[in-house]
């Protein structure tokens, strides 16, 4: 599945290689792996080259990834999902010069849209570590709720790290809108 969606501010297109530069860049800083849960540090080029030989054209929903681009600016970041043993899983994260200008809120409410509408899950889970207040921030506002607590192995950090796990319905979401 091939998907691009544009907002006011930003275009979320399939990943490709040409994005391998910037993700290697921006997920070679501690500040940005480590608060990620699949993500290794320190980040190479050939991890990017790597995951980037992964995201197929045929990919379910459950499986699309987006790379975020900043008119003007070029490539930001990444919002996507992975099937995880209760259901599918929101994942994203930012380059450093991007952060704090709500460029993540709108690629997830882009996101979102897109997936409740593409897809019949009726939940989204998703989460983070317990110190990434900001992202827990997002969540909130974007009407996720708090499940309960677990750890989870970060690869940056090399260590199981405590997660506050949360979840988004597809009521929830549809109910913010109108």
């Amino acid at each position: 599945m091939s998907v691009s969606l544009t907002t006011q501010n930003l275009l979320l297109r399939q990943p490709e290689l040409g994005d391998a530069e910037p993700i290697a860049r921006f997920l070679n800083d501690f500040g940005v792996a480590g608060n990620l849960a699949r993500v290794p540090f320190p980040y190479h080029l050939s991890d990017a080259k790597g995951w980037l030989r992964t995201r197929a054209p045929n990919l379910p929903v459950e499986e699309i990834t987006f790379s975020i681009e900043v008119p003007g600016e070029g490539f930001a970041g990444h919002v996507g999902y992975h099937l995880g043993p209760q259901g599918p899983i929101l994942g994203y994260w930012l380059g450093r010069p991007f952060w704090g200008r709500g460029v993540m809120t709108e690629a997830v409410i882009a996101s979102l849209d897109w997936f409740f509408g593409a897809s019949n899950h009726d939940v989204v889970y998703s989460g983070v570590f317990h110190f990434n207040l900001a992202s827990l921030a997002i969540q909130t506002k974007l009407g996720f709720t708090q499940t309960g607590r677990s750890t989870l192995l970060c690869l940056a950090r090399d260590a199981e790290v405590e997660h506050i796990d949360t979840k988004l319905t597809r009521s929830v979401w549809k109910a913010r809108t109108q």
